[in-house]
């Protein structure tokens, strides 16, 4: 392990070993200060996120995407600071701070025994929003987490989801879609964060007017499975409490290949993410390239672009 990775690995371990202690106001307070610090030095994840937001809101003033990406960091931090503190909620706390809209697209997909695949942009607190339907639905439910480095860092993730009553599974390895299906077959809820595709394999949609590749596996599984396709977005307020909408079905075309059935349902949870996050740009935490001009330097303007 590099000293990188150690020093990544020793911070987050202090993340979840002190900040879940302090007073909440306390935390709260710690996240701002952390994110407007972030902010100030323009570091390539701030960097990138304001490229990102410009799509998001073409028309912004210079001045309007500076406030739009300081709110954005902000707001990225409150998810880091709600998460470290997330195992030390009580379940009332838990079930009082999510307010989803519209969440009966959901309970009726659970109660109808079909499988329900819940899909998600980077909005909000994800977390939050699991632990909400472990707690107040005491639903469990599968997910799919990336591998990270230092692997001690990956084993912190897995423990801390499977804390809030996840069911993890590695991104990589293969296995994960079978397993993932078999879930649904059975009846079971499946959660994907899923705007960014990971595996340079995905379906290209069209989001915010531009190209870019989202993953398969969400429509994939609705088909082979029968399978709820259910789109989630999330957002803050001023309030502790997290706002959410569940979204209608996304159905399954009736007539195509698979593929153009793939492609068809990839592009409506893409439009129903663009529509959440529209609405709120500022909880849209995408500090990496996601457009394919942007994934391709040649593609970019002036065929230049920063790592990620």
């Amino acid at each position: 392990m590099s000293l990188r990775e150690r020093l990544t690995d020793a911070l987050y371990g202090a993340g979840w070993g002190t900040v879940k202690k302090l007073p909440e106001p306390v935390a709260v307070r710690l996240g701002r200060s952390v994110a407007d610090l972030a902010w100030k030095r323009r570091g390539k994840g701030v960097q990138r996120l304001e490229g990102n937001l410009a799509r998001v809101v073409p028309d912004a003033s210079p001045e309007r995407l500076a406030e739009l990406s300081r709110a954005g960091m902000r707001s990225y931090l409150r998810y880091w600071m709600e998460s470290f503190r997330l195992p030390a909620w009580s379940a009332d706390r838990v079930r009082n701070g999510f307010d989803p809209k519209d969440v009966h697209f959901l309970t009726d997909g659970i109660a109808s025994d079909q499988g329900v695949i819940l899909a998600l942009p980077h909005m909000g607190n994800w977390d939050l929003a699991g632990a909400w339907v472990t707690t107040a639905l005491e639903t469990p439910f599968t997910t799919v987490a990336e591998r990270l480095k230092p692997e001690t860092l990956y084993d912190r993730f897995v423990a801390y989801r499977e804390g809030l009553g996840m069911e993890v599974l590695p991104h990589s390895g293969g296995s994960a879609f079978g397993t993932l299906a078999r879930r649904l077959r059975d009846g079971g809820l499946v959660c994907l964060v899923a705007e960014r595709d990971l595996s340079s394999s995905g379906v290209e949609v069209d989001f915010f007017g531009e190209a870019t590749r989202m993953p398969a596996g969400p429509a994939l599984l609705a088909q082979q499975t029968g399978a709820l396709l259910l789109p989630v977005t999330l957002w803050y307020d001023e309030s502790p409490v997290m706002q959410g909408r569940v979204h209608p079905p996304v159905e399954v075309p009736e007539s195509g290949t698979r593929a153009e059935k793939t492609s068809v349902m990839t592009q409506a949870l893409a439009d129903a993410f663009a529509s959440g996050i529209a609405e709120h740009p500022e909880d849209w935490h995408m500090l990496q390239r996601l457009w394919l001009a942007d994934l391709d330097p040649a593609k970019g303007p002036g065929g230049t672009g920063e790592g990620t």
